[in-house]
Parts: structure tokens; sequence; C-alpha cells
């Protein structure tokens, strides 16, 4: 937290970087402490990065999200095309909006509510319930795009590994030894 938070998430990109060059080239950007990693050829392995990015120390929260030019048009097909595959089976959905970059025209109750009207008339049977939803579906307009998710996934958390100092640990023949090193990687 404060001054030292660059130093966090420039480990934690480093961390990235490392695991990415098994599955192709990415581009890891980091922007207000989240780390967007985007495939820079149709070869990359997004599933197995994705896997991967998933098990890493640090990350929180991981989704899937599709990316479009920052004007309401582009936001709108984006929505109708990539959301309702996350809405199968679900019932309640609300939406969260995020703006960055305070330039985009509208604010984001204004975006939360053109959004939330999209998916209402992509998916006749699904519901708003900002209370107690069954999945959330995000918009965040950042500087070089517009960003939407729905879902997300549990990441490691934690610290990321190489913060915090080294350790060294003494495996037994029990379980305990291998949980507690678990333990003291996820905090750093």
């Amino acid at each position: 937290k404060g001054a030292n938070r660059r130093y966090f998430e420039d480990t934690l990109c480093k961390t990235l970087r490392f695991r990415a060059k098994h599955y192709g080239n990415f581009s890891i950007k980091c922007s207000q402490s989240t780390l967007m990693i985007e495939p820079l050829d149709d070869m990359a392995d997004i599933d197995g990065m994705f896997e991967s990015a998933s098990r890493v120390f640090g990350i929180v929260g991981i989704s899937r999200c599709a990316v479009c030019e920052k004007d309401m048009k582009s936001i709108e097909a984006t929505v109708r095309e990539y959301i309702p595959q996350f809405l199968v089976g679900k019932k309640t959905f609300k939406v969260i909006a995020k703006r960055s970059d305070k330039r985009f025209p509208l604010d984001s109750m204004k975006i939360c509510a053109e959004v939330g009207g999209y998916v209402l008339s992509s998916v006749p049977h699904i519901r708003v319930d900002v209370h107690e939803p069954e999945i959330v579906v995000h918009v965040e307009i950042r500087e070089f795009g517009a960003y939407i998710h729905a879902g997300q996934f549990k990441g490691a958390g934690g610290m990321p590994v190489g913060t915090n100092g080294k350790a060294m640990l003494l495996i037994s023949g029990g379980i305990d030894s291998p949980v507690a090193g678990y333990m003291i990687a996820k905090r750093g």
C-alpha cells in the first residue's frame, strides 16, 4: 500500500512475464493495480496462460475479457456478442462500471444503465438484482480501450513471490511441511 505499491506490481509483472514465455507472445500491462495480459498473435496459448496466471501468488481474481473501442456503439456490440455466454443458467445480474478515463462522455451510473439495457435485450430470461446478483458484468473504461467481462475466478492471492525476503523449508514425511511451505510462499 502507498508508496511501495509499484514495487509489488513490478515484481508481479516480472513473474507473469516469466510464465508467459512458455505460452507464446503476450503483452503485460499494469494500470491502477489491474494487470492486463493480452496475446500478441494467434499462436499464443490463452487457455494455458490463464491457468498459469491463476496460480501466481499476488493475483486475487482473474477474468477473461473482451476489448473494444471506447464508444457506446462498440461497447454495445461487444456486450451483445460476448456476455450472453456467461449468463447461461443464471437468473440475475448487475453491471458495475469503472471509468478511469474521465474524458469518456458518460459517467459510471449511465454506463451501467446502458449496458444493463443491452444485456436485458440480448438475454430475455434474465433480470437485474443489484443486491444479490448471481453474476456481475464489469465494464472498465481505461485509457487504451474498454474492457468487458463477467464472472471472476479466484486467484492464488497472497503477496508476489520475492517481495518479502527468502526462507528455507525442511520437508518431513507428513503433510504439515508442504502446507507450511505453501503458506510461506503465499506471504511472498
